[in-house]
């Protein structure tokens, strides 16, 4: 099955963009919603007219057929950010709007970490079905309905969410991020992880802690790092079970993945 929804350049979530600390960056929003809207790039420090939110700051709402240019400079900042929709955010927001923003430093690109993947956290209330019902075809969202009945990673549900391949011995970095309404406690089998950053910001690597599960709730980023050193299909996910099925059906689904050894 399908939902329609809305998002940018074509997909839920977004694309995701990278850029590097020091880098001047022009983003181009073209309006082709049927109503008003904007971006805010959730977590940057930039200009308060490039901050998207029309309702209270100078940055403008983009109307229909129209575009703006969003312009600002990567200064003193690095790491996992968020951009999502801030203009009737209670409609757009829940129709998917959002992406991240990753801001790499320079250094970090000769390779520290052999994997490094992102996954965006989000929930739909789906329409035309019953508890229960799995059907084929194509529906839509209820962004006003908050008795979700689909949880998603990177905009799918197990079992067509995509693994996560990794190689042993290896380190890998996984980049979690939400937008949604709940916040997700994601946890990892056979494994323990260091939470290295937060909403962006490096934790000291003296500060760092072990875990298996971290909640990630609305608004946040969290970096985790792990070596891969048991080999095995592992699952990856929210370990509320609701948000482990489809339509609270018995199979597992939902916000869940796996991570996958190579040879």
């Amino acid at each position: 099955m399908f939902i329609n929804g809305w998002g940018y350049n074509g997909s839920i979530p977004g694309p995701t963009i990278r850029v590097l600390t020091g880098d001047y960056v022009n983003i181009r929003v073209i309006n082709r919603l049927p109503e008003p809207t904007s971006v805010h790039w959730h977590g940057l420090d930039v200009p308060n007219r490039m901050d998207g939110v029309p309702d209270v700051e100078p940055s403008p709402k983009i109307d229909p057929g129209t575009y703006f240019d969003y312009r600002f400079r990567i200064i003193n900042q690095s790491g996992t950010h968020m951009y999502h929709t801030h203009f009737q955010t209670v409609k757009q927001e829940m129709m998917g709007m959002g992406g991240a923003l990753i801001i790499e430093e320079a250094v970090e690109r000769e390779a520290k970490h052999q994997r490094d993947y992102f996954i965006m956290l989000q929930e739909f209330h789906v329409k035309g079905l019953g508890k229960g019902d799995i059907k084929a075809g194509t529906f839509e969202i209820d962004p006003l309905n908050d008795m979700f009945n689909f949880f998603t990673m990177n905009g799918r549900c197990f079992p067509y969410t995509t693994p996560l391949p990794v190689t042993f011995g290896h380190n890998v970095k996984i980049r979690l991020g939400n937008i949604g309404m709940n916040a997700h406690p994601i946890h990892i089998h056979g494994h323990q992880f260091a939470v290295c950053a937060s909403d962006g910001n490096n934790i000291p690597f003296a500060n760092r802690i072990l875990k298996n599960t971290i909640s990630v709730s609305s608004g946040e980023t969290y970096d985790i790092k792990f070596v891969s050193n048991n080999p095995g299909v592992w699952p990856f996910h929210c370990h509320i079970p609701h948000h482990m099925s489809n339509n609270f059906t018995d199979p597992a689904g939902g916000m869940f993945t796996t991570i996958v050894y190579k040879s």
